[in-house]
């Protein structure tokens, strides 16, 4: 469920982020437009994780575009016994 409260409602705080105990994240509005993402550190570290793998996949694609990569038969013949 998405939450989008006025950064005034900040003075009931509690409130507030009780909803980003429940895994989800509270948009809050200044001036009526988004200004802040408030998430709880468990959300904040798993969408951390997700860039960093993102990137490292990223990364992988980018060295078997340049450097080429091992056709299946040559992947697999080194676990062969």
């Amino acid at each position: 469920m998405t939450n989008i409260v006025p950064i005034s409602d900040l003075k009931n705080y509690s409130e507030v982020l009780s909803h980003c105990d429940t895994g989800s994240v509270v948009y809050l509005t200044k001036n009526g437009r988004g200004k802040y993402v408030v998430q709880s550190m468990e959300e904040y570290e798993k969408m951390k994780a997700t860039v960093q793998l993102l990137a490292e996949l990223s990364k992988g694609i980018e060295s078997v575009r340049s450097e080429g990569g091992l056709s299946i038969e040559e992947a697999f013949a080194g676990l062969e016994g």
